[in-house]
């Protein structure tokens, strides 16, 4: 007697394929990182969306960007302010007549030093620029943005590597940064049958305009100088530098592209090594 087995396959759903020049919306794209992550999704052929608190600077980095060929439009938006939050995605929306696509969280500001003499001030600025402004663009492209239903998405969270450990003096910050990763990491799984996308990027230390304030904080607290802040940083990433605001950016890039489609509510670090976790 002969018995006959057969096997049976499946095939994978096949991962929904990203729009034609999607539209980005880029949080604090003016300087640092943020700029870093405008020119290279805009180099990538994404239409970006840029904003930042000064008019000002929105608008001279818009005339840089669009000097060298770049499809890159901005307002200037408070993203603390729920309003100016709903400003904004609509004006993304308005200037292409698209929906947003990619959405990367990136405005934030440092903050911290002794925990006892922290204001309310200090410590509820932190908060809302850093993790509720996180929130509220977030729901605001989902609701009214394009994002939620539709079969594709990138949600990018710029968070810290202070966001998986305490840093010294800087409790206000760290706290935000891992407010931000459990929100990263709940979404991610929330919006994964969707085809939605969630992660954050945790930058270590690197070389931007807040580096220099922060350098500039812990020498005054240290009563040092801000190159001998640098030193003992340095001396602590095992690549021995501060990263780029463009290695950054092309972590970032990276999370947008389609071979990136199984990368989800996770935390990836660039940071030289400094974290291993």
């Amino acid at each position: 007697m002969t018995t006959t087995t057969t096997t049976s396959t499946t095939t994978a759903r096949p991962a929904p394929a990203a729009p034609h020049r999607p539209v980005a919306l880029v949080t604090g794209g003016t300087s640092g990182i943020g700029l870093a992550v405008v020119r290279d999704l805009a180099a990538r052929g994404h239409r970006v969306f840029l904003c930042a608190r000064t008019a000002q600077d929105v608008k001279r980095t818009v005339e840089e960007l669009r000097a060298e060929g770049l499809d890159v439009a901005g307002a200037a938006a408070d993203v603390r302010s729920r309003e100016a939050v709903a400003e904004l995605v609509a004006a993304t929306v308005a200037e292409w007549d698209a929906p947003v696509s990619v959405l990367v969280n990136n405005a934030g500001r440092s903050g911290g030093g002794p925990t006892a003499g922290i204001s309310d001030e200090l410590w509820y600025d932190v908060i809302d620029t850093n993790l509720n402004s996180v929130f509220l663009l977030t729901r605001e492209v989902l609701v009214r943005g394009g994002l939620g239903g539709a079969p594709w998405g990138r949600i990018i969270n710029i968070a810290s590597t202070a966001g998986k450990q305490g840093v010294l003096l800087g409790a206000p910050y760290s706290a935000s940064k891992h407010a931000v990763v459990g929100f990263t990491k709940a979404l991610g799984k929330e919006l994964a049958p969707a085809g939605i996308t969630v992660n954050a990027v945790c930058p270590g230390y690197v070389e931007t305009p807040m580096a220099q304030r922060v350098r500039a904080g812990y020498a005054a607290a240290w009563d040092t100088t801000a190159e001998d802040v640098q030193e003992q940083f340095e001396a602590k990433i095992p690549l021995g530098r501060y990263a780029t605001p463009q290695e950054v950016a092309a972590m970032v890039g990276y999370l947008t592209t389609d071979l990136a489609a199984s990368v989800t509510a996770q935390a990836l670090n660039v940071c030289g090594g400094l974290g291993n976790f």
